[in-house]
């Protein structure tokens, strides 16, 4: 029974061209590969720590621990669905996936008491730190940079202009 099946299997092997890997041939490594990798995976890490600084000092729900581990799945997910994938569709839906994700634990970020609402602006930030390492995993830097510095600075300025005028979007609205 057993060699009829391993028989069968063979020779379906052989009529599909399909070659299994040896156990050692799973991890054969492209160094080259590993390198581009780990670089981009780097970028994922670090652009978000200045956001996660920002955030962990104000003390709010994510911080130094939250923002660059969300960078770096989104990044090593957007790495695998560009590795696995040549369907460009494929791969967007693989990103889609991401985003839609990463939103979900956004919205574990807002928090409502009563007739406030808190964690809105954080939610939006982790969003945002999902698509740095996206970008990351894409190899478009330069967007991964640009939204980094400019979440940061929408933090830092806009939170420091939003203080001194004592405005709010909403009565109703704690944006933190």
């Amino acid at each position: 029974m057993l060699s009829a099946l391993i028989s069968d299997t063979m020779l379906f092997c052989k009529i599909n061209s399909f070659q299994p890997k040896m156990p050692l041939q799973i991890f054969d490594i492209n160094l080259q590969q590993l390198y581009t990798h780990l670089v981009q995976l780097g970028v994922a890490f670090v652009l978000p720590l200045f956001t996660a600084w920002n955030r962990e000092t104000e003390a709010r729900s994510a911080g130094l621990r939250t923002f660059p581990l969300v960078s770096m799945a989104a990044c090593s997910f957007t790495l695998l669905a560009m590795s696995m994938f040549d369907d460009p569709n494929a791969q967007g839906k693989i990103i889609a996936g991401i985003i839609t994700g990463i939103g979900f634990i956004g919205g574990g970020a807002i928090l409502k008491d009563k007739s406030q609402v808190s964690g809105t602006s954080t939610a939006a930030a982790i969003w945002s730190t999902g698509a740095v390492g996206i970008a990351a995993g894409l190899g478009r830097l330069e967007i991964a940079i640009a939204l980094s510095f400019m979440t940061f600075i929408t933090f830092k300025l806009v939170g420091k202009v939003k203080q001194e005028t004592g405005t709010h979007s909403d009565s109703n609205n704690n944006e933190n």
